[in-house]
């Protein structure tokens, strides 16, 4: 992914914190019979086993992921490097919020690319245990605190459907565009349309800009 230095995050926590808001990720791995890919929506988590994603080389993210297994692309999930695409909040910006001319339409989005080999993990107790990390995870960023003991021999019983794998994440690469390259009178009237629009992911890309103006990204320090 082309990021330029303009809308590159200001630090690790950054990456880390799209990853656990946006964790319906697009898993792209190659084709093993021939030319193409394939592509395809799955939960994914950053590894709790593996420490602070934040302390060390973002290069060392490490991913837990699982689908089902009679899904043609989970074949070809062991093909080598894998491609993750977690994508957060976004909106189009059209002109007349800038308030000048001459002005051309844009996009505002973030997003966050992680490549690295693909680890299948065994059946049994491994697979279990990613689909136990995933429902904390979730529960805990998205739920209500619901307690999975009484059904996890019910998860015992799905357990052959689902394939489970990591990824170990040695490029990770993230885009934050929230109109960094306009003038900052003209940033804070996109901020300000964004805000004041509940609808879609809008509210989500001001609060953003509102964080990016705290902790300014490299190319503004």
């Amino acid at each position: 992914m082309f990021v330029p230095a303009t809308y590159r995050q200001p630090d690790q926590s950054w990456t880390i914190d799209m990853i656990r808001s946006n964790p319906l990720a697009l898993l792209v791995t190659a084709d093993p019979l021939g030319p193409g890919v394939h592509a395809t929506h799955v939960p994914v988590i950053l590894d709790p086993a593996a420490g602070d994603p934040t302390a060390g080389d973002p290069a060392e993210i490490v991913l837990l992921g699982h689908m089902n297994r009679a899904n043609p692309h989970w074949a070809a999930v062991d093909a080598g490097e894998a491609l993750v695409v977690f994508t957060g909040p976004d909106s189009y910006v059209s002109p007349t919020v800038y308030q000048t001319t001459p002005a051309a339409p844009t996009w505002d989005f973030t997003s966050v690319h992680v490549r690295g080999p693909v680890q299948l993990l065994d059946e049994g107790e491994p697979t279990l245990a990613v689909v136990q990390a995933t429902v904390r995870a979730y529960e805990a960023e998205f739920g209500t605190g619901w307690d999975m003991s009484e059904s996890v021999g019910y998860f015992r019983k799905i357990l052959p459907a689902v394939g489970a794998f990591r990824i170990h994440g040695r490029r990770t690469e993230a885009m934050f565009k929230l109109s960094q390259e306009q003038p900052p009178e003209v940033r804070e009237r996109v901020r300000e349309s964004f805000g004041g629009d509940p609808t879609g992911r809008r509210g989500e890309v001001a609060d953003l800009m509102c964080r990016w103006q705290r902790e300014p990204g490299p190319a503004a320090r």
